[in-house]
């Protein structure tokens, strides 16, 4: 059985959890409080979220990496196309930005608004960084275009990894995002397979 454990509100493993979903797999998810316990970093001595386990001794601490595995274990999946090279490239390629560029480009933003001095909190590289994103976020809208998708007419994980990174840009840190993206990301939400994973993540609760 899949165990994915993550915080109740937390964006990347919600990515995971709605893969599974998309791809009818069976699951448990387990919260993870915070601090994390020292019987979760008995599992990931790193106390990060998301964290897999699966039969065979397998363990996941990375969201796209668990997001590959879950594709290539349980797959085919139209969520990872096989047999076009060329739309293949695209998705491997967006479902890693949206991790490379977008999420670990607004990990250090997220520090700086709920962990610096106030007087540290609108330094030289946040600045930086909030530009690098926004540079981002138009290459997002260059690819989407005017189709349903990012890699193509149908969603792949690409559009997963993508739109929960999205997520954390508008909302732990209220930023805004471009037309186009916040019709793709409503699009999206719309799916049932995502309102079960989000219902099921935020029902959760830590043990106590």
């Amino acid at each position: 059985m899949i165990t994915i454990y993550n915080f109740a509100r937390g964006a990347r493993g919600l990515r995971v959890c709605w893969q599974c979903e998309e791809m009818g797999l069976p699951y448990r998810f387990e919260a993870v409080p915070f601090p994390p316990s020292p019987e979760y970093r008995a599992k990931n001595w790193l106390g990060t979220v998301p964290f897999l386990e699966d039969e065979g001794g397998v363990a996941l601490s990375e969201s796209v990496a668990m997001m590959l595995y879950l594709a290539g274990r349980y797959g085919p999946t139209p969520l990872l196309p096989n047999g076009d090279d060329a739309r293949l490239a695209r998705v491997l390629e967006r479902t890693v930005f949206g991790e490379a560029t977008l999420g670990s480009g607004i990990n250090p933003l997220l520090l700086a608004h709920f962990g610096a001095p106030e007087a540290d909190k609108r330094g030289w590289l946040v600045g930086a960084q909030e530009r690098r994103i926004e540079q981002a976020l138009g290459q997002l809208c260059e690819w989407l275009g005017a189709g349903p998708f990012l890699a193509g007419d149908e969603l792949s994980l690409a559009d997963i990894s993508v739109s929960c990174a999205l997520g954390i840009w508008l909302g732990a840190l209220n930023k805004p995002l471009p037309e186009l993206l916040v019709a793709y990301r409503a699009r999206l939400a719309e799916r049932p397979a995502y309102q079960r994973a989000r219902q099921k993540t935020q029902a959760a609760r830590p043990p106590a």
